[in-house]
């Protein structure tokens, strides 16, 4: 593929930054692999680190607009604030929609490591159901058990939107945008991908329940109920998303390493 040019150089950060970079840089890219991209539009922004790899609360990174999610690479990211202020590249612009969003999350969410917001048929389809996501498939179960919604407001350039997408979210970890897609946070990029990859399966689980036209099974509401305990135990306490992330490193590295430039 052709090369991005940088817009930053990655001896003017400290190495947390640059390791934060790359990792963005490859969510992007697996995002796009995945085929849950939407041309140049959704985003995922991660908190930048300070120089001892602690989580920041001043800026964050997010992609440059225009660029799609498979050129995505750590020097072409686009560090700002939360006020909206690019802080690296005066000439980068972000897509103010997708400012709105990540930035109210970030602001009220300290444990918000990552924000991933995507706009796939399959998820936008089930934010446009009444009754959401339904608990039809040991998939569904994860994010069902935390998932909260979002009302539609329009695109996300009104700034008093912030505190109601905020009030909604509350501490879930996962989130449907009403007649709009999908959102998921974690305190790493790690744990922010497994999550919308779980809630993205689910949802393409049920469109395709449903196209089937029969009569849909929930799960037991006893089983639901015990399942985040389940999870934990076969991720070793958790950590589903420090297990699967160098496995998909390796993925991306063996097709196209170039996000780490």
């Amino acid at each position: 593929m052709g090369q991005v040019a940088s817009i930053t150089n990655r001896q003017s950060m400290s190495e947390a930054e640059w390791q934060t970079r790359v990792d963005l840089a490859a969510c992007y890219r697996l995002v796009a692999l995945y085929g849950w991209d939407d041309l140049i539009f959704t985003h995922i922004s991660a908190r930048v680190p300070d120089s001892h790899g602690a989580g920041g609360h001043e800026h964050f990174l997010i992609n440059r607009y225009g660029l799609m999610f498979e050129e995505m690479t750590a020097s072409s990211l686009v560090k700002v604030d939360l006020q909206g202020n690019v802080i690296d590249d005066a000439a980068s612009s972000i897509n103010p929609a997708g400012f709105t969003i990540h930035s109210a999350v970030h602001e009220a969410r300290e444990d918000a490591g990552c924000v991933i917001h995507l706009h796939t048929p399959a998820g936008v389809a089930v934010s446009a159901q009444e009754g959401g996501l339904l608990p039809i498939s040991q998939t569904a179960l994860f994010p069902y058990a935390s998932l909260a919604y979002h009302d539609y407001e329009g695109v996300a350039l009104n700034p008093e939107e912030k505190e109601r997408l905020v009030a909604d979210l509350g501490q879930h970890n996962t989130m449907l945008l009403r007649n709009h897609g999908t959102l998921a946070l974690g305190p790493t990029i790690a744990d922010a991908f497994l999550g919308i990859y779980i809630l993205e399966r689910a949802c393409a689980t049920q469109v395709l329940a449903q196209s089937g036209g029969a009569q849909l099974r929930a799960v037991a509401p006893e089983i639901v109920g015990g399942i985040m305990a389940a999870a934990k135990k076969v991720t070793h306490g958790g950590g589903g998303g420090k297990l699967a992330w160098p496995a998909l490193l390796r993925k991306l590295d063996r097709i196209d390493p170039s996000y780490k430039t």
